[in-house]
């Protein structure tokens, strides 16, 4: 036992010896080794800087910034007026005439559409001019061959309505309206000899009844007729009374021939519109108006030129 003691003890001075003294109580040392220091490893050399050229690249010069124009104030801004609407001008159908008929005898027709302007004379109840528009109260029409106005009161004028033919009729009927007005002169120069010889002394200021249906069939259809109503009597086609149409030419009697025989009873002619109106010159002027019963008992027959 004593013999183990002393080894013990032996055992223990070998192991403190080399540590330098490592009670508990020691301030003084460390209690672990000191580490030996790393050696430093010198830093990577740095990568050589490129050399230094001999002239410095040249500087791109930035192209000067353009300077915004000056800005412009916008126009003041102008306000459109509101627009006023104007009626619809109501046209008169293609297929359709329309003529002004005179309700008040003595209406005065006037160069414009005003009481200040000019007459060119006085209308008779019961004719009819065609219409032609409307201005300001007034209605257009035309007068011995010059455009004029009559009043649209309706207690001096209304407006009728036909129904209109071919072009070729139409034409014919456009050339009589225009001699509406023109007085009747009997036995008034013709304008051509009935074979188409045109006479230099013929003036569109005066008809009488086959003259006047002479000149619109020349002008208006090219058609030929004789020079009186007894002989343009016997032209074109027979139509009975029954198939009376718009353009065709009615032949009646009249007071100092109704007791003749034969042809030399025709004294009279007229260019038929429809609605038993006719438009004709007869002891006064040229006119559009309806036919009379008295003039329908002087009724010959009807002829049909075109």
């Amino acid at each position: 036992m004593k013999k183990q003691t002393i080894s013990f003890l032996l055992a223990s001075l070998l192991f403190c010896a080399p540590l330098s003294g490592c009670g508990a109580n020691d301030e003084s040392g460390d209690l672990t080794e000191d580490i030996p220091a790393r050696p430093v490893q010198p830093a990577d050399p740095s990568p050589e800087e490129p050399p230094l050229l001999e002239e410095d690249p040249p500087i791109e010069e930035t192209p000067p910034v353009a300077e915004d124009p000056p800005a412009t104030e916008p126009p003041p801004v102008v306000e459109t007026p509101p627009v006023i609407e104007t009626p619809p001008v109501i046209e008169t159908p293609k297929n359709e005439a329309k003529y002004i008929r005179i309700l008040y005898t003595g209406l005065n027709i006037r160069s414009g559409p005003a009481t200040s302007n000019s007459s060119y004379g006085t209308l008779e109840e019961g004719t009819c001019y065609p219409y032609l528009g409307s201005k300001d109260g007034w209605y257009k029409t035309t007068y011995k061959g010059k455009t004029a106005y009559v009043s649209s009161n309706e207690s001096y004028t209304a407006l009728l309505t036909m129904q209109k033919a071919d072009d070729k009729v139409e034409a014919v009927i456009e050339k009589g309206l225009e001699c509406l007005g023109v007085k009747y002169v009997y036995g008034a120069v013709r304008l051509h000899d009935g074979k188409g010889n045109l006479n230099k002394s013929f003036t569109k200021t005066k008809f009488d009844c086959s003259s006047l249906i002479q000149y619109v069939f020349y002008y208006g259809a090219d058609v030929l007729l004789d020079v009186t109503t007894r002989t343009q009597v016997v032209q074109g086609k027979k139509v009975a009374r029954a198939d009376l149409r718009r353009g065709d030419c009615i032949y009646f009697t009249n007071s100092s021939r109704v007791n003749k025989t034969g042809i030399e009873r025709v004294g009279h002619v007229a260019l038929y519109l429809g609605d038993n109106y006719i438009l004709h010159t007869a002891s006064d002027y040229c006119k559009i108006e309806k036919i009379s019963q008295t003039r329908w008992n002087y009724y010959i027959e009807t002829r049909r030129f075109i």
